[in-house]
């Protein structure tokens, strides 16, 4: 028993030190995400007109077709004239002339529209603020795969921390009488309050 409970407190501790950030983050971000429609947000929002110089769409006009990437020509042209900095590996939509590109981050929608005929460019982005961003990453939305990788290690652990806590909690019930109705009341709680709330 001594060894089984002392293998429990090292999976606890060992789990805890882990995630102890990754469960304060995602606890402050879930109450940021249940109270969203009452935090006020300030969107910051930027918006480019232009129209990109006929002599840079005449190679894409000819190629389009089979097109899904902006050239790399249109891509340093946005870059050294608009300082948008647009990644090779995006890929947009093509359809009846128009090239539609989305480019969301966490926080941030954005988007880009090129008629290759006209050259006509619409750009807009939309910032809406540190905690759109933080929810944004709670939810792993518009992220990289690391940061997917990141959630997934974070809830295994989150797993291994609660199992060996409730097997720590197994191994002292009889010291504590009240551990069973304690834990019985967190299991009755949300059960409770789902059912009530279903129409």
């Amino acid at each position: 028993m001594k060894l089984a409970l002392g293998n429990a407190r090292q999976w606890h501790w060992i789990s805890a030190a882990i995630c102890i950030v990754g469960m304060l983050f995602f606890s402050w971000t879930g109450i940021t995400l249940n109270h969203a429609a009452d935090i006020p947000a300030n969107s910051d929002i930027t918006t480019i007109e232009a129209s990109i110089p006929e002599v840079m769409l005449q190679a894409w006009q000819t190629t389009a077709k089979n097109e899904d990437t902006l050239p790399n020509n249109i891509r340093q042209y946005l870059s050294s004239e608009h300082q948008l900095d647009i990644s090779a590996r995006l890929v947009g939509e093509l359809n009846d002339g128009e090239f539609y590109l989305a480019m969301p981050n966490p926080g941030v929608d954005a988007w880009l529209s090129i008629d290759i005929e006209s050259g006509e460019l619409i750009y807009e982005k939309t910032n809406r603020g540190w905690i759109s961003f933080f929810n944004d990453l709670h939810k792993g939305r518009y992220t990289n795969t690391a940061w997917v990788w990141f959630i997934d290690i974070f809830a295994v652990c989150s797993i291994v921390f609660c199992l060996s806590g409730l097997w720590l909690l197994y191994k002292q019930s009889t010291f504590r009488l009240s551990t069973w109705p304690i834990v019985a009341l967190g299991v009755l709680l949300p059960l409770v309050i789902i059912l009530t709330s279903l129409h």
